[in-house]
């Protein structure tokens, strides 16, 4: 996996696109189909306060709307911070939408104007399949892409 070619080529594909459903979807492909370790790739947008509802994904289901006060994707909405999970099992109140999953990368995603549009959330069926280089290499790409995101 070449984050430089992924980054350009999703950067590419969501030249001046302002629809965030839109800019989600082309994310969660080109991340499903690139990262050797994701096993389900999505975004939970954020439709309430506090309360994230299913966007698009790649993998199988998914769960269906997650309240900020609850799981891995919850804190990182709550917290505006990065979550890289190696173990879900040690995460307190995990919510398990698959049980296959071992480990996660959420993060959150904010447009300019400083709105959380919601998180993205990786997957695996590995523990600790996921680095501090995928989590310094994505966090740039979701601001470019997502800046101008209603």
């Amino acid at each position: 996996m070449d984050r430089n070619d992924i980054s350009r080529q999703i950067i590419a594909l969501t030249q001046g696109e302002t629809d965030t459903v839109a800019l989600m979807a082309t994310v969660v492909c080109e991340l499903h189909h690139s990262h050797p370790m994701a096993d389900w790739t999505g975004f939970y947008r954020v439709v309430a306060p506090d309360l994230l509802k299913i966007g698009p994904y790649q993998g199988g289901h998914g769960c269906l709307v997650i309240p900020f006060s609850r799981g891995v994707c919850g804190a990182a909405a709550r917290t505006g911070r990065v979550l890289n999970v190696p173990d879900v099992d040690a995460f307190p109140d995990h919510i398990a939408c698959s049980s296959t999953t071992r480990s996660e990368l959420v993060l959150p995603v904010w447009n300019a104007k400083g709105k959380l549009l919601g998180v993205l959330d990786l997957d695996s069926d590995t523990t600790a399949a996921f680095t501090p280089e995928d989590e310094t290499w994505l966090v740039p790409v979701l601001a470019q892409v997502f800046a101008n995101a209603e």
